[in-house]
């Protein structure tokens, strides 16, 4: 009598559906999603360090961690005493290194940019700034 070997073991299967699992949105009715001033915490694995998922309004902006005694997240080394703490450490880093920018605001207008400092300017900004041409409305900004 021969044996065959399997290459699919349930362990395989269980890490499938682990995988379906981390990926629930936070709208999802199987989703563990706890909920703090604007902000969605989705639980995504573990237990020491719990690793939760933030999303703000409908974009995912990065991960915090629940550990025994504080929570962290993923872009500095502190340590907080609460989720809403890190969740704002969080927000606050990625706002102020710019990350959602491209992705979150609106392009700035000409007038905008004539505002900004030369050096803070893209290529793309300066090939529009290039075109530019005042309006009645604009030009005693220009000539300020």
């Amino acid at each position: 009598m021969a044996h065959t070997i399997n290459s699919f073991s349930l362990k395989e299967a269980q890490f499938d559906d682990s995988q379906e699992k981390i990926l629930l949105p936070p709208t999802d009715p199987n989703a563990e999603v706890l909920e703090i001033s604007g902000y969605k915490l989705v639980y995504v694995n573990g237990a020491c360090p719990r690793v939760y998922r933030v999303y703000k309004a409908h974009s995912m902006i990065g991960v915090i961690f629940q550990h025994i005694t504080h929570w962290s997240n993923a872009v500095d080394k502190i340590r907080y005493a609460h989720a809403e703490d890190a969740t704002v450490g969080l927000d606050d880093f990625m706002a102020m290194t710019g990350y959602f920018t491209a992705t979150t605001e609106q392009p700035s207008t000409d007038e905008e940019l004539l505002d900004k400092e030369f050096d803070a300017l893209t290529n793309e900004e300066w090939e529009r700034l290039k075109k530019y041409i005042p309006t009645l409305e604009t030009s005693d900004l220009v000539a300020a």
